[in-house]
């Protein structure tokens, strides 16, 4: 994405997050700088997209995209920084592997990473900002295709159902099973398990 300032073009890249509240698997973040002669239509909050959707602008992402590159945090990150601090870890990674620099960085919410670079935070974002969406979606697809993965590797608890969120049969799957290595320890109900 570019914007103009007094006849100067800046580069903004747009970052956003999937997978802060889930009770298993990586927190993933994408950063994404639109083409401005690219554009790419039906971008908005991923959340609010069906998995068919979502997967078809993340290829038009990756495709028209001026840069892009994702970023994340894993489980043990998660366990010994907090979820928060491991978000602002995958987000700068994800800014860091961009492979030309922006100028500033508008990111989804209400907390930013520390960057070298001008930060905004943005509260919806990733509904009003197209580079923040396109980071949304990437971001989801990225996670959700982990998760696809860790349900193959472990098949009982329904990570590709669940995508690691707290349902009632992800929970009942705990309860019988015990958790994971991949399942965050720091997140009740998986803590009380390490007690």
């Amino acid at each position: 994405m570019f914007r103009k300032i007094n006849n100067n073009i800046i580069v903004v890249a747009g970052v956003d997050e999937a997978g802060r509240g889930p009770l298993a698997g990586n927190v993933v973040a994408a950063a994404v700088i639109l083409h401005p002669d690219r554009p790419i239509s039906g971008l908005r909050d991923s959340k609010t997209l069906s998995a068919i959707k979502r997967e078809r602008l993340a290829d038009e992402i990756r495709g028209r995209a001026l840069s892009y590159a994702v970023g994340e945090s894993g489980v043990e990150e998660i366990d010994t920084l907090n979820i928060l601090r491991a978000t602002m870890l995958a987000m700068q990674r994800a800014v860091k592997s961009l492979n030309m620099p922006p100028d500033e960085v508008w990111v989804d919410g209400h907390c930013a990473p520390s960057l070298p670079h001008t930060v905004r935070a943005i509260v919806k974002g990733d509904r009003d900002v197209a580079a923040i969406s396109a980071a949304s979606i990437l971001a989801k697809t990225v996670r959700d295709a982990q998760m696809q993965v860790l349900d193959t590797e472990y098949p009982d608890y329904g990570f590709a159902k669940h995508k690691g969120y707290g349902t009632a049969a992800h929970l009942a799957a705990i309860k019988k099973f015990g958790p994971c290595p991949y399942h965050r320890k720091s997140f009740a109900p998986i803590k009380d398990y390490f007690l």
